[in-house]
């Protein structure tokens, strides 16, 4: 049901269009959704390529970027320009959604509390960075600054309430910490394309094993590799096809893990990053199983991304990662930093496949895209501006 009232919605985040990753996704399918319902919607993010226009409507969302420039820190950027262009937006909007882990948290905070509007946070989960005395400085100086905003919004949205339950984040504010699913959507699999990247990837008719996320440390892309060990022993014709940054400006994994790249290189697919979301149902489509090895996990869209194109999922047995198996019974879970297990339970899924195998539209009940944006939109309405 859509609203009976037009609101204006402001967006807090660093990064948005063109940038890619599972939280971009995430944002502009929401800001869009709630568009298309007749709702005007700003997005506030960073200039983060200086070749990008400074305004910007794309698909009916009004885009401003900010360049002063911004400062680079560890993942994220400091942007001076921030409090004048906020302070100017937020007069102009009827409520305020901003998406954690986020630099300027407490400063928002402090702008609304001065306007008289609320804030609702979607939590994209933890911050965790590689061990380092300045990685565990900045992590710690995010969660006090996350936690000033937190106890002034009236509302925070988790994934899960798995990954809530377990959120150092989002534990101290159970109480007023709803869950919403992701918003995902996903085209079908093109028969034609998936068998020709099936008879270009696979090997002598072996499976393929893909992996769709940033090659970095806490995603642990080292372990799915090192299962090639046991899963070798049964299909010594396997490879692994991974879709995504591996060379990430802000972290060494890539080259940590080189020795471990070579040992295994004959197996392994590299292709970057892809933005076409019909390559990546094609990609999931020719895939005989998706798996995430990562330590941790807030949810990670690519799972329900690659249910929806008729492919099983094998995730490691995280709080939130865990959900979308479990809610669905389309894959297995592993247990967290173990490439012994991890091995094992690919072997079990591609000994079985078919029984691990749903319906796209036994998927799209359980983790329903109309839903999710009306749930938005009722939170919205509860807490903008009377």
């Amino acid at each position: 049901m859509t609203s009976s009232r037009k609101l204006k919605i402001l967006i807090c985040l660093l990064y948005y269009l063109p940038h890619r990753t599972g939280m971009q996704l995430y944002i502009q399918r929401i800001a869009e959704a709630l568009v298309k319902r007749g709702h005007d919607v700003t997005v506030l993010c960073v200039r983060h390529r200086p070749e990008l226009p400074k305004h910007e409507m794309i698909n009916g969302v009004k885009v401003i970027r900010l360049w002063s420039p911004p400062i680079p820190i560890s993942r994220g950027m400091i942007m001076p320009a921030y409090p004048f262009a906020l302070f100017k937006q937020m007069r102009q909007h009827d409520v305020v959604s901003v998406h954690t882990p986020m630099l300027e948290t407490a400063l928002i905070g402090l702008i609304a509390r001065l306007l008289g509007r609320n804030v609702i946070i979607t939590h994209h989960g933890d911050l965790l960075l590689p061990k380092g005395v300045m990685n565990r400085f900045i992590q710690g100086t995010m969660f006090i600054l996350y936690r000033l905003l937190a106890m002034q919004s009236p509302r925070l949205i988790a994934y899960t309430q798995d990954y809530a339950d377990h959120s150092y984040y989002l534990r101290p504010f159970l109480h007023k910490t709803m869950v919403i699913h992701p918003p995902i959507t996903m085209p079908l699999p093109n028969p034609e394309a998936v068998q020709k990247l099936r008879a270009e990837w696979s090997h002598e008719g072996g499976p393929i094993i893909g992996y769709a996320g940033r090659f970095v440390q806490e995603k642990r892309p080292d372990l799915l590799i090192q299962s090639l060990d046991v899963i070798n022993q049964k299909y010594p014709n396997a490879r692994i096809v991974f879709a995504g940054e591996y060379d990430i400006p802000y972290e060494n994994t890539w080259q940590l893990y080189q020795h471990i790249v070579q040992k295994y290189r004959d197996q392994l697919i590299f292709l970057g990053l892809h933005k076409d979301m019909q390559f990546m149902a094609d990609f999931f489509g020719a895939c005989d199983v998706l798996a995430l090895t990562s330590d941790s996990e807030c949810f990670a869209l690519v799972q329900v991304e690659a249910m929806l194109s008729g492919t099983p999922v094998v995730m490691t047995d995280t709080p939130g990662g865990r959900v979308p198996v479990m809610k669905t019974g389309m894959g297995a879970l592993a247990p967290v930093g173990d490439a012994q297990k991890i091995g094992e339970t690919i072997v079990k899924v591609l000994d079985n496949r078919a029984n691990f195998i749903r319906s796209r539209a036994e998927i799209e009940t359980v983790f329903s895209f109309d839903e999710t944006v009306a749930q938005y939109e009722t939170v919205f309405e509860e807490f903008a501006r009377k």
